[in-house]
């Protein structure tokens, strides 16, 4: 059980500190076959989740976008090419960073469009209400003060502003649970193990969505913060929520 001076890795209990860094040491392991685990692990669903989070903040030429945990840069790109004007990708881990770096590179995306920043999702290296849009995809979960990283949102968007948060969440089909366990614990690790080369990595990665609120939880905690229009959309029966807010 966790105490006010730990929290949780998985199922393990840390301290916050040693989180950080675990976090961390995860997401360098994995960098380089994170994007083809992501389409292993969820059969390709994880691209529609995405387009219906494009699809949902409708983005704009005038729009500036702060992408949390942007890693390898997925809802990024998806914004530009879906008309949204400016992204700054921000990700606490350099070697995600360098990945999506290479793919911009590829895509001939330039800095006058896509902006890398190295920084921490629980402290922002942005001013005060100076972005219109802030998205987070299956990033905070792995943040050691989900509602730190809420109010650090709330922080930089501008009046008006749109938060749209995709994290797993809770089956809306409580009959489903045993088969949705059993590929989470015993079929993602195995693929973790043969693609991914970490199994570790991923047993981690399933044991952190168990850990995370669910939708009525996590809506409350971005109520807490001060977001209006509160709302979620649950994508594959619960699977993954999307979840959507108004900054006053």
């Amino acid at each position: 059980m966790a105490t006010a001076g730990s929290t949780h890795f998985g199922f393990q209990t840390v301290t916050r500190d040693d989180k950080a860094r675990l976090v961390r040491g995860v997401f360098d392991r994995v960098a380089r076959r994170y994007d083809l685990m992501n389409d292993v692990m969820s059969l390709g669903l994880h691209r529609a989740w995405k387009a219906a989070l494009i699809d949902w903040l409708r983005p704009r030429d005038t729009m500036h976008l702060l992408d949390v945990a942007g890693g390898t840069g997925d809802i990024g790109f998806r914004f530009l090419g879906a008309g949204g004007g400016r992204v700054s990708l921000l990700d606490i881990n350099p070697s995600m960073l360098a990945v999506g770096r290479l793919r911009a590179v590829r895509a001939g995306i330039g800095p006058e469009r896509l902006d890398w920043l190295c920084g921490d999702g629980e402290a922002l290296p942005l001013g005060s209400s100076s972005v219109d849009a802030y998205t987070c995809a299956f990033g905070l979960r792995n943040m050691t003060d989900v509602a730190a990283a809420l109010g650090e949102a709330r922080r930089v968007l501008k009046p008006g502003g749109r938060l749209l948060v995709l994290e797993f969440s809770r089956l809306a089909v409580a009959n489903l649970a045993p088969l949705y366990d059993a590929y989470s614990f015993r079929v993602i690790p195995q693929l973790g193990a043969l693609i991914g080369r970490d199994r570790a990595a991923y047993q981690y990665l399933v044991e952190s969505i168990r850990r995370f609120p669910d939708q009525d939880r996590f809506q409350a905690m971005i109520e807490a913060v001060g977001f209006a229009r509160v709302s979620w959309r649950n994508l594959a029966g619960g699977v993954a929520a999307l979840h959507s807010a108004w900054a006053v």
